[in-house]
């Protein structure tokens, strides 16, 4: 991940995350079975960083315009509460949420890969892109991850906020009891 002062310094006042689903989330695949039913793959250790996130106060939300069941269940499963689906306008829904939380959209970051996630990219502090994003997308981002969605990217992000707001030596210190 781009690692630049600026990007740094306004990751240490970050208190919402907000993040994309398909090729974010996951790799952006859409994949059917022979019944027509729709399945998606998640990656455990982006599941992890958004726990570990959570642990450390941030808070993190889902943005996404598509509506599917599996997301659903995975969100359920990691807790977490503001989920957003079916959204054609993020912008829209980014500002809602911010009020909903009372958490202002200079201390928020957003993570993205195509033109329809840029109305609420633009609108945050910490606009990231992933790795595999929408060539327009990474130009409109301050930073752009490493590793690609769904495969380990929304770690990088959060253990990037971590580090960022010095939590994270304490944080793995502590599995370590």
């Amino acid at each position: 991940m781009s690692n630049h002062s600026k990007a740094k310094s306004i990751a240490r006042g970050i208190k919402l995350l907000i993040l994309d689903v398909d090729g974010v989330l996951t790799d952006g695949g859409i994949y059917f079975d022979d019944n027509g039913t729709e399945h998606k793959k998640f990656d455990s250790q982006d599941g992890c960083g958004i726990k570990l996130l959570e642990l450390c106060g941030v808070e993190v939300a889902i943005i996404t315009a598509r509506s599917t069941l599996s997301v659903a269940h995975r969100l359920e499963t990691l807790g977490v509460k503001n989920y957003y689906h079916g959204i054609k306008d993020k912008g829209k829904a980014l500002k809602e949420l911010s009020e909903k939380l009372s958490i202002d959209l200079s201390e928020s970051a957003f993570v993205g890969d195509d033109v329809i996630d840029l109305p609420a990219m633009s609108k945050v502090a910490l606009p990231i892109a992933v790795a595999n994003a929408h060539s327009f997308v990474k130009e409109n981002a301050l930073m752009v991850t490493n590793n690609a969605g769904g495969s380990g990217a929304v770690r990088e992000v959060c253990d990037f906020l971590i580090k960022s707001q010095d939590k994270y030596d304490d944080l793995m210190q502590s599995f370590l009891k």
